[in-house]
């Protein structure tokens, strides 16, 4: 019998325009696709494809101006800042190329930044941080501060408090952007192991090198799905992005 698939995300017609002066500039233009839980996604797509406006809505910090996203099963679309603020916290884990930690914390306690924010019990956050710090195989570092530490251990660290609230889905932004080709195949290596392990990835990326990674690929062209490229069934599929008149 086969295992029925959960839905982790879903979007239905996500459409965005963004109003400038007297014009509107639509960015999204119809956006349709699911996302499995415990899937490993990329999104792809060149300069003003819609991936950076799409990247936002997935995470939280900005609102399509029609459509449906379904997180975990909630409609987010209309929430209020603050649902979304609660919401974004705990049912996302984000990965930055920048990495966005905070230099006069220490490894520990940037991992348990958003445990504060979802006001876990300080003994709680410790052994939480301990626990992601081992699986990230920086167990030695928790104590050390990011100036002290190589670009891949912060991502490590970064890779580790995206875990601690154990989100529906972890958002990774051009995650080895930063970091040299190895290290960049060091954090891939973390990733597919978080993967193995049943932590649903969505990664946005414009580096078409690691097109195999993935479970499945979404490709954005002029603000729509161009094409989706499914690496465990070996197909293919294309859509019409041409604009209609």
């Amino acid at each position: 019998m086969a295992e029925t698939r959960k839905e982790a995300l879903f979007l239905g017609d996500i459409r965005k325009t963004y109003h400038t002066g007297s014009f509107d500039v639509p960015v999204l233009k119809g956006v349709n696709f699911e996302i499995w839980k415990g899937e490993f996604i990329g999104i792809m797509g060149s300069s003003g494809s819609g991936k950076s406006t799409l990247l936002n809505i997935l995470g939280l910090l900005d609102k399509p101006s029609s459509g449906v996203y379904r997180l975990d099963g909630i409609s987010v679309e209309t929430l209020s800042d603050f649902e979304l603020t609660r919401i974004r916290n705990i049912k996302i884990g984000f990965v930055f190329q920048a990495f966005n930690l905070f230099p006069h914390l220490t490894v520990q306690e940037n991992i348990e930044v958003p445990m504060v924010y979802a006001g876990v019990a300080k003994h709680k956050r410790h052994k939480i941080a301990a626990e992601m710090a081992e699986k990230v195989r920086l167990a030695h570092r928790l104590d050390h501060r990011p100036t002290q530490l190589s670009g891949g251990e912060c991502q490590r660290v970064a890779v580790a408090r995206s875990l601690v609230n154990n989100p529906t889905f972890i958002l990774a932004d051009e995650p080895t952007g930063n970091l040299d080709e190895k290290t960049g195949n060091e954090i891939m290596t973390l990733f597919h192991d978080l993967h193995k392990a049943g932590t649903t990835i969505v990664m946005v990326t414009h580096n078409p090198q690691y097109e195999p990674e993935y479970d499945r690929v979404i490709y954005l062209r002029n603000g729509r799905k161009w094409r989706i490229v499914d690496n465990v069934n070996n197909t293919r599929e294309e859509f019409d992005t041409d604009e209609v008149k």
